[in-house]
Formats: C-alpha cells, structure tokens, sequence
C-alpha cells in the first residue's frame, strides 16, 4: 500500500433506491465529504419514481442498471466540483440496496478489462455488458410461486430459515433468479454471472466481476448462513445446475481487498492506482458497521420498527425462525446480525397518541410516566396494518394479566374490550407491547452462552423522546444510545478503511480493535440518553411470558377471524 500519501481518505458508497450517496471519511474515522445523486431529480430520462419502475406484471418492481452507471459519473464529477484530491483516497468499499440483482453478459469481463478513460461508465457498457437491462429490486413481489417452490426443495419455510437465516421472500435474490429462468431463458441462458447489486459496484472499479460478499450473501436464500458457503441443494433449485458458475465464488469476507484499482479510474479521475477495493455489503450490515459492534443493537423507530443485533461469536449458533432474519457479520467471522421488522411502529404510536393522549407527545409522556411500570398487568396490542411479527394480525386487543402469571393456568390472561381497558393505560401499553415483541425474541434468538447485550442505539423520529428513550433502557436492560447522521454510507467507507489498517498490520486485527483507537471521537458523536433502572427491568423480565401469552391468543383470535 502506498506509503506516501499524507492524510489517506477511505471513500463508502451507498446505492439506495432512491440515490446514491459518497462519504469521505479520514485516517480516524471522521467523516469530511458527502456528496449525493437522486434518481429521479438528476436523471430524470429513464423516468424512475423513486428509483424504480413498476410492471410490466403485476408486483415486478426493478431499476435501469444504465442509470445506476450514469449515477457513478455524475456523483465523480460533483465530488471533484467540491474539490475531493482522488489521489487520498487509498480504500473504497460501500453498500447496495439489499436483494436487488444484476445480469451480466458474456461480454462483460471483456468490456470492464477494457475501459477507456476517455469514455463514461454507460456509453461502454449498456447496453452490451448486461442480459437484462433492468434489475429486480428489493421492492419486487412478483415472485411466489418461487418462494413456495424454493421452501419445498429443502423440506419447507422452517428448514430454509434454519439453513439461509431466513425463510423465502419474494424480494430475496433465489425467487427473483428462478423466476428468470422460467420466464425468460433466453436471458437466463445468456447471463454469464449473477452479482448484487453490492458486487455490481465494486465490478465498476476492479473491472472485473467482483464475488458476493458474506453478509449480502445473507439475504439470497442461497447461502448457507452458518459456513457462509453457497448450498448446492438451492442452487440447483433456483437455478439449475449452471447457478454455481453463474454466481461466482464463494461468498467475500470483509476486512479484504478483492484487488487494487482499474486505470480507467486512474486516468479518468486521478485515482491514486494503489488505492485498494474491499468487498462491498448490503444497506442493512453497512448501518450495523456505522452505529454499532457485536454486542451493540440498533433500533429503528420510523414508520415501521427494525431491530438489527449484532451478536457476538459463540459457541451455540443463533436460532432462525420463520419471522426474523438471521445474517453474517459483515467484518467479524463467525458473528451474525439478527433483524426484526415490524410494520406497526410510528403509525401505531401516533393513533394511540391521537386517540388517548389528545393529539400531544406532552401529554402521551405524562400518561406513560403516571402509570405504573408493567402497566397494573394491562397489556395492548395495536395493529392498524396487517404485522409482520407475529404475521397476518390486525386490529387492536386488550388483555389484563395476573400478577401471579401461570402459563398453564387459563385464568392467568382475561381478553378485555377496549372500554374495559384504562383510556389512561394506553400510551404506557403501546410501549410496553412494542418493546416486549422485541424482547421475547431476542431472548429466543441469542445462543445461551452470548455474552450480554452492551448497548442500544436508537435512530428514527422516536429516537429524540426522552420517555421513550427510558422505557427502552427498562425494557432492554441496556444503555441507550442516540444515533448521529451516521448511515449506509459511512458503514462502507468504515469498511474501506479496515481493509486498508488490516493490510497495514499484516492481516491481523479486528474492527472493533480498529474503532477502538479512533479515541473520543466515537463518543462526541454518540451519547447516552438514558441507564437502565434495574428494578424495573426486573418488572419487564417477568413479563416476558404473559406478554407471550397475550400475543398467543391475538395470532389465535385473527386465525379463526380469517377462516
């Protein structure tokens, strides 16, 4: 690695559906450049909404791969407009919106060896370097028939999620292949390699295919989850026995540099020709590499709720289920990332905010705060869109529980009607529902020889109030943390920068040792809000059964409601 570039820059880019985003961070981790292209705005001729095309059948959702590659010229020049010294920057990785799929052609290593830098990135590569001219995306639902196929093949939806992580989704990159291969073979026949839309990206700067990386791997249905190997049994189920070529090598770990920079990259926008490229992942384990180590957990509290926990290696693997998905660690081997979405998060609160507190945060806070922790055993379920976790449930319920809980006492659990329930109850239920979904389940994920969970990170518009802040710190039993601007794209170049510190002390060292010498930095951008009151997470760890229970009997009433 070059030795005489003062002051190196470590460059994380972060294709999203809506844009794609650069940050520039420094030798200690300090962000100094962003720059930005929105989609729709900036490239208005290929006539996105937000990103995307829909049709033409129904569910198929994909974005043109031209415009992803006029999107890399575009935000190069904005970069060098700004005054960025391409020449510093020693180390690119980043992360792509998770799922999405690129079909490239035979032509394609060829076309990529062969930049010419006096070319743009599309003028030499759309269309003749790709089988399909439009990527499925994340968004795409037009896959069921596959996923059924899929679970089938390995013995059903628990036996996938054991072997993947997850159980099939119509959005996961093996559906969308064999749907493809179905109803198009002449492309499936024509389409030499496979990548994400993670591996896509640094293909552009290695020119050559660049493989998967292990945690992205993660969300394919294609990969066992455990050896971070691909699973012969699903690819030949997805795509026949040609998959294995198609998808390249086994699974990229990071911390990595797949190799050093094209010239194209050198002559067109003075790169520096040692700078380095490191595996790229997706959005979701480029946020955990931003905010958080294994120990850590982030939570999201946006319109919808995710849970993203990064645990730690362990003896005994983590447990998949049907309604959780379970990932590699994007630089710490044998570690995982758990992750929980709901789609009832803010829209719920606010309902409840709106229906019992007046409209007013102020006086939802004063509710939660008057009412006792465990709530005198009441406990409300709200669900105004049909949930994720558990699945297929909506409508509101309401139970009062025995403070002498028994599960296998009927008497323990009384379901209520809403006028039986407390109109000062609810603002306290709502959190207290919410947060026990989460704490259940992490209690059924972690091995039970994890270490314990150190910290909480909370981001999303619910992360700023305090009564919140403290009801999760009770909940969790964790310190809780408030997220800055960090994101995706400072995840990537994080991820950059660790391939070139590991490269610097031979390949050895962790990213957590990496992080641990950016000195207080970590800390003027991260503060804690709120500690744990131990006796009352006491209250919460008693609850965790009778919530279960209450839980039970909602997926029960909505099961017999919909037969």
């Amino acid at each position: 690695m070059s030795a005489n570039v003062q002051n190196p820059l470590f460059l994380g880019l972060d294709l999203s559906t809506q844009g794609l985003k650069a940050v520039l961070i420094d030798a200690d981790g300090t962000p100094v450049h962003e720059s930005a292209v929105h989609f729709d705005r900036d490239l208005p001729s290929y006539g996105t909404t937000n990103g995307a095309i829909r049709g033409p059948g129904p569910g198929e959702v994909t974005s043109p791969v031209r415009m992803w590659l006029d999107a890399y010229d575009l935000i190069m020049d904005r970069m060098r407009a700004a005054g960025v010294d391409f020449s510093r920057i020693l180390g690119i990785s980043g992360d792509g919106q998770q799922h999405g799929s690129v079909y490239w052609s035979s032509e394609a290593e060829r076309l990529l060896a062969s930049l010419d830098p006096s070319q743009p990135l599309a003028e030499q590569l759309a269309p003749a370097a790709f089988s399909l001219q439009r990527a499925p995306i994340w968004q795409d639902s037009s896959t069921t028939r596959e996923c059924r196929e899929l679970e089938a093949a390995v013995g059903g939806a628990q036996a996938l999620a054991d072997l993947t992580g997850s159980r099939a989704y119509e959005r996961f990159t093996a559906s969308q292949i064999a749907k493809i291969r179905r109803t198009d073979p002449d492309a499936y026949r024509a389409t030499s390699r496979i990548s994400l839309v993670s591996s896509f990206m640094p293909s552009l700067f290695l020119g050559s295919i660049a493989p998967i990386e292990v945690s992205d791997a993660s969300g394919m249905n294609l990969m066992n989850v455990l050896t971070c190997e691909w699973d012969d049994r699903l690819l030949e189920a997805a795509g026949g026995p040609e998959l294995r070529e198609k998808i390249g090598p086994e699974p990229a770990p990071g911390g990595t540099y797949l190799g050093r920079i094209h010239p194209y990259w050198v002559q067109r926008w003075g790169f520096n020709p040692d700078c380095g490229i490191a595996p790229f992942t997706g959005d979701n384990p480029a946020t955990v590499v931003a905010l958080s180590t294994p120990g850590d957990a982030i939570l999201s509290l946006g319109t919808s709720t995710t849970l993203l926990l990064s645990i730690p290696p362990a003896e005994t693997a983590p447990k998949r289920f049907t309604t959780s998905h379970l990932l590699s660690h994007p630089t710490t081997p044998d570690a995982h990332i758990a992750m929980l979405c709901y789609k009832n998060g803010a829209l719920a609160r606010e309902q409840v905010r709106d229906q019992y507190a007046d409209g007013h945060w102020t006086r939802f806070n004063e509710l939660v705060e008057a009412r006792p922790v465990g709530n005198d055993g009441y406990m409300g379920f709200y669900f105004p869109l049909p949930e994720i976790i558990p699945p297929n449930v909506q409508g509101n319920f309401f139970f009062s529980t025995s403070p002498s809980f028994s599960s296998s006492s009927s008497s323990s659990v009384k379901t209520l009607t809403e006028s039986e329930m407390p109109r000062d109850a609810h603002p306290r239920a709502i959190l207290e529902s919410q947060f026990l979904s989460i704490r259940s389940r992490i209690t059924a994920i972690l091995p039970p020889d994890a270490p314990p969970l150190q910290r909480l990170v909370l981001s999303g518009g619910s992360s700023l109030n305090p009564v919140i802040q403290q009801a999760a710190a009770d909940v969790f039993g964790m310190r809780v943390f408030v997220a800055g601007k960090e994101g995706a794209a400072e995840g990537g170049a994080q991820l950059a920068r660790y391939a070139w510190w590991r490269e610097q002390n031979g390949g050895m060292g962790t990213f957590e040792e990496m992080r641990a010498m950016d000195g207080d930095g970590e800390g003027e951008r991260r503060r804690c809000v709120a500690e744990p009151k131990w006796e009352r997470e006491r209250v919460y760890a008693g609850l965790v059964e009778p919530y279960r229970a209450c839980e039970d009997l909602v997926v029960k009433m909505c099961t017999t409601a919909a037969a």
